[in-house]
């Protein structure tokens, strides 16, 4: 949840800055509009994880996946020209160790999240 609710406040941040066009330096429309629609999806993915719901694990998969690949497609040019920079502790090592660590415990967290629904459901229908 934290992480999300740090990308959401990035994201905050750059819109208050940069406005509707904070993403711009990203040639590619879809990417940008992306990055503008994490301000939704990164609090959702966090309201939905901290109400223990296994969509919010789904979402929280997708959302990184897509975030991580966003990012890479965004900096290829750097990353191409310097790709020493991606050891820098900020930006896109941060967002990759992130999105490694959500997809390494996906599986994991669902089966948990969803052995809870299942105990939710079983206490609901028996008393």
């Amino acid at each position: 949840m934290t992480g999300f609710l740090e990308g959401f406040g990035a994201h905050v941040l750059d819109l208050a800055r940069g406005g509707i066009h904070a993403y711009a330096a990203f040639q590619w429309v879809p990417l940008q509009v992306f990055f503008v629609c994490l301000v939704v999806l990164d609090p959702l993915v966090a309201v939905l994880v901290g109400c223990v719901r296994s969509a919010g694990v789904w979402l929280a998969g997708a959302v990184m996946v897509m975030d991580v690949c966003a990012n890479w497609l965004g900096n290829w040019q750097w990353l191409r020209d310097d790709p020493a920079g991606l050891l820098r502790p900020d930006g896109l090592l941060l967002i990759n160790v992130f999105g490694l660590f959500v997809v390494v415990f996906l599986l994991p967290l669902h089966r948990a999240v969803a052995g809870t629904d299942a105990r939710a459901q079983v206490a609901a229908h028996s008393g």
